[in-house]
């Protein structure tokens, strides 16, 4: 007696179901690392035209952060796609090594610094970088990210500072490189100067305070006994006052209050009085603030004067329209004094401390003299009114720590010598997303001169010497030298050798007479360094410059695109890109940022232990990253559920073509039943919305176009329907042959275009196909098939499946009444207007097989019993099939017991036993 069970082909496949993936995908690295997967798909495509994606160098210090993550994943997803795609691609990730981070970590662990030479500790320095770039590089590669790990891009590399040489020497040489006195953000906590890109801003409680100025020659404009009232939150900056500015265009009066009088801008008396609580006050003059220029006043506590000066940068946004004036702490101050030949005074040493230029002061930390300066107008009675409010302040990025505006000698990069190139670079580069083109041109728009040089050790040497009368000496000559040195021996040799060692053997320079030289003490910023990289790495290795990409975090348009735009434009005239991409940042659940006090810091480790690197590189694909994103571990758990969806798809879809052979069973397209071609055709529409969104980085739109299709059209729909079909009949039946074409097409596809998200997925799944390539990354995405009916099999579709989810509906209801329980149970009549009765005619379709029920019927829609259920496009009555249950596939037929040799099966069943397994 034949087991019916037996005879019918079920599923087969050893890919589990469940993927197990923190233990697995180790092992699927081994392999790939086995076989070296970036060389032999870098062979494959060694004819194609280059696509490069520059990595943007993170920092060389601590474990890798969710931030991290979420941009090597993206730029992952990008290079896996482009090879995949026509591309040859080559990623080089790289690593920022130098600046104060490192020197603070070797400082917490007990290196003191002070007790040796410049050169040893920059030896400590690159020993403690390349610790952490081997740390780092483990984590990264445990994402899955593909790329020469093996030889990556390191700013300290002998290689990488000898480019820069080149590219400081080539900026010198246009004349763009110069020394200054002016003010520049000063770090206290760090020592050294800043750029702007080295700066944050946070909240900090501050003084606000009134303080009025004497006149000491009026010249006939102003009464004598008149006094300028200045407004300002920094009173440390007070013993550096040389000025007053007033704005030439403004309406000055001069003010009566009981017996004195004061002078601020009219537009302003208002908010003045009230601040300064007048009861009651006169205007006894007005007066144009040009009319006032040159005026001198008395400085409140010092024996100096204070000029009066007229310039367009004072406002009537805030203050009195009178602006204290200290040239050597802030740049506006700067550039007045400029004009009208006032000294820069800035009496504030590295650390912060008044020198001995703010008598009465000498030794105070600046911001501990907020409270002394504050005394000290209040006992000359120059004090008009103190209080205190909150407001943003600039703070060191690294050490969280307030900066001063401070002027220091400092080397400098013009930017406003070659502002309009950067601008039109920018115009020439396509943004995404589109609004960062204005963020950028608006940064390069407004950005001041560039301050280069560091007060430090651990970074790469400004390559300047000096002669004897203290000239500097850069050119073309010493640059190509040290360019030399540095590239055989690195650039600790500058701290090695002498500044006379350093040079060109027999170099002689007019300012030195005797032969005598020393050397710049200072290291370039940091920005400097990753700035360069097109030319350290594009350049140095032969690759494609301009690159087609850059991709990193928003804060880069101010760092990293910034600088690199300025190098690039400064020594070629074109910006280091074609293209700039950048992500927003990554916040908890709840959309705030994470922090270790607030606890909802989720580590990339973490989530990689408990769900695996596909899971977390899955929801970087299902997020809108060009804006801030969020992340939790129950947000993870939800993508954990999609990836289960797709996962058990491509098991379900192998199991179901196991005894497939493409090359002898495919049936042409042209042979396929109208459903397996619609169903492919809707599997083309995938391929090309997921062709099209990789191509414009569209990651969530390849997710949620892959979601709903395994969602809707395979799991809900066609592999739903295929069990009656690929189960039930025998081996080569047809329309069995017919679904396992479209079922294979469907997996090779899905595994294709799902191997830039989920690589160590799709590989295992590759693992157990029947194939030539040894990876699904050593192949190609598909091509999207059009076929001439396609348009015409979707309009007639469209409407077929409207009725079927109008059928599914009436069949629910029915269970729920318990009319029936499974759906096999069921007879369902259809009654429908004319021209959906003609659609469900269609003999060549078989309605019940895509309804799943036993029976199916159509009839006119006025024939329908008062008991049918309306629905949108049709009314339906469901009953219950007449017959018996077949033991085989289960459904209700009148057929069962017509076989003698088979009484418990249908006559369909019947036939495939007797043919196949008799």
């Amino acid at each position: 007696m034949v087991e019916y069970k037996e005879t019918l082909l079920m599923p087969k496949t050893d890919f589990p179901m469940r993927g197990n993936l923190p233990a697995n995908e180790p092992k699927m690295q081994e392999k790939w690392n086995g076989m070296d997967i970036n060389k032999l798909q870098m062979e494959r495509t060694a004819d194609r035209p280059e696509f490069v994606l520059h990595d943007g160098p993170p920092y060389a210090n601590g474990d890798i952060h969710i931030g991290h993550a979420l941009n090597k994943v993206l730029k992952d997803m990008i290079t896996r796609h482009r090879s995949m795609t026509g591309y040859h691609v080559n990623y080089i990730p790289g690593w920022d090594t130098h600046g104060l981070p490192i020197e603070q970590a070797l400082t917490n662990k007990g290196v003191k610094r002070k007790e040796m030479s410049i050169a040893d500790f920059r030896q400590l320095c690159e020993e403690y970088a390349y610790e952490q770039i081997d740390r780092q590089r483990t984590q990264f590669r445990r994402l899955g990210v593909r790329g020469d790990w093996e030889n990556p891009y390191i700013t300290l590399k002998p290689e990488f500072e000898a480019r820069q040489i080149e590219v400081f020497g080539r900026m010198a040489e246009k004349g763009y490189i110069y020394k200054g006195l002016k003010p520049v953000y000063w770090s206290p906590s760090s020592e050294s100067a800043l750029a702007e890109a080295e700066i944050e801003y946070q909240d900090v409680k501050s003084a606000s305070i009134y303080v009025s100025f004497a006149i000491k020659d009026a010249k006939g404009v102003v009464p004598a006994d008149a006094k300028f009232i200045i407004w300002t939150t920094t009173p440390w900056t007070l013993p550096a006052n040389l000025g007053i500015s007033l704005n030439p265009e403004f309406t000055y009066v001069v003010v009566a209050v009981e017996d004195k009088k004061f002078i601020i801008a009219k537009d302003l008396l208002e908010t003045v009085s009230t601040a300064l609580e007048w009861t009651s006050y006169e205007i006894v003059q007005e007066v144009k603030g040009q009319e006032m220029d040159r005026i001198v006043a008395q400085h409140p506590f010092y024996d100096r004067e204070s000029l009066v000066m007229v310039g367009e940068h004072v406002t009537a946004e805030a203050g009195t329209g009178c602006v204290h004036t200290a040239p050597g702490h802030g740049e506006d101050d700067y550039n007045i004094g400029k004009l009208y030949d006032l000294p820069v005074l800035s009496p504030v040493d590295n650390r912060g401390c008044y020198t001995d230029e703010a008598p009465g002061f000498e030794g105070v930390f600046y911001n501990d003299a907020n409270k002394m300066v504050t005394a000290k107008l209040e006992e000359v009675g120059a004090l008009e009114k103190l209080s205190f409010f909150t407001h943003s302040y600039p703070h060191d990025w690294r050490t969280k720590k307030p900066v001063i505006y401070r002027a220091t000698p400092q080397w400098f990069a013009s930017i406003d010598a070659f502002r309009d190139e950067l601008l039109a670079a920018v115009k020439d580069t396509t943004f995404t997303p589109t609004w960062g083109e204005t963020r950028l041109y608006n940064m390069i728009r407004d950005r001041g001169d560039w301050v280069i040089s560091r007060q430090r050790a651990w970074g790469v040497p400004i390559p300047i010497f000096y002669a004897e009368n203290g000239e500097p000496i850069i050119t073309p000559e010493t640059i190509t030298h040290i360019s030399a040195l540095f590239r055989e021996h690195g650039s600790n040799i500058w701290f090695q050798k002498t500044a006379k060692e350093l040079l060109p053997e027999g170099f002689t320079h007019e300012g030195s007479p005797n032969g005598e030289f020393t050397k710049e003490n200072d290291i370039m910023d940091v920005w400097f360094d990753s700035g360069s990289s097109h030319q350290g790495v594009l350049v140095e290795r032969g690759m494609k410059y301009p690159a087609d990409l850059y991709l990193e975090g928003s804060d880069q348009y101010r760092g990293w695109f910034n600088s690199s735009l300025i190098t690039s434009v400064a020594i070629n005239g074109h910006a280091p890109y074609k293209g700039l991409l950048s992500h927003g940042f990554v916040l908890d659940g709840d959309g705030r940022k994470m922090s270790k006090s607030l606890g909802n810091v989720i580590i990339p480790e973490k989530v990689m232990n408990q769900y695996g690197a596909d899971i977390l590189r899955l929801w970087v694909a299902s997020v809108d990253y060009t804006a801030d994103v969020r992340i939790s571990m129950d947000m993870l758990k939800q993508v954990s559920e999609v990836y289960r969806k797709i996962r058990n798809t491509f098991r379900f879809l192998h199991g179901n073509v196991s005894d497939f052979n493409p090359q002898t069973d495919r049936v042409a397209y042209a042979d396929l039943r109208e459903m397996d071609q619609y169903v492919y055709m809707r599997l083309q529409d995938v391929l090309k919305t997921v062709r099209a969104a990789y191509d414009r980085y569209d990651f969530a739109a390849v997710y949620h176009a892959v979601n709903n299709f395994v969602a809707l059209e395979l799991s809900s729909f066609y592999l739903d329907i295929a069990k009656d079909v690929v189960y039930i009949e025998g081996h080569d039946n047809k329309d069995r042959r017919a679904m396992q074409t479209v079922m294979h097409d469907t997996l090779m596809t899905l595994l294709k275009v799902m191997t830039p998200i989920i690589p160590h997925t799709t590989d295992e799944m590759w693992s157990y196909l029947d194939v030539e390539e040894a990876s699904v990354q050593l192949t190609d995405f598909p091509e999207v098939v059009e076929q001439a009916n396609f348009e015409s099999l979707r309009a007639k579709w469209d409407n077929i499946i409207a009725v079927r989810n109008d059928i599914l509906k009436a069949l629910e209801e029915a269970r729920n009444a318990k009319t029936i329980g499974k759906s096999l149970e069921a007879k369902i009549t259809v009654y429908a207007k004319e021209d959906i009765v003609a659609l469900l005619s269609d003999a060549n379709i078989d309605f019940a097989q895509l309804s799943i029920v036993s029976a199916f019927e159509v009839a006119p829609l006025d024939a329908a019993p008062a008991e049918a259920l309306a629905l949108e496009h049709v009314s339906i009555v469901v009953e219950k099939a007449t017959g018996e249950k077949c033991e085989r596939c289960w459904s209700i037929s009148e057929t069962v017991g017509s076989h003698a040799e088979h009484a418990t099966v249908c006559a369909r069943c019947a036939e495939v036993v007797e043919k196949y397994y008799a």
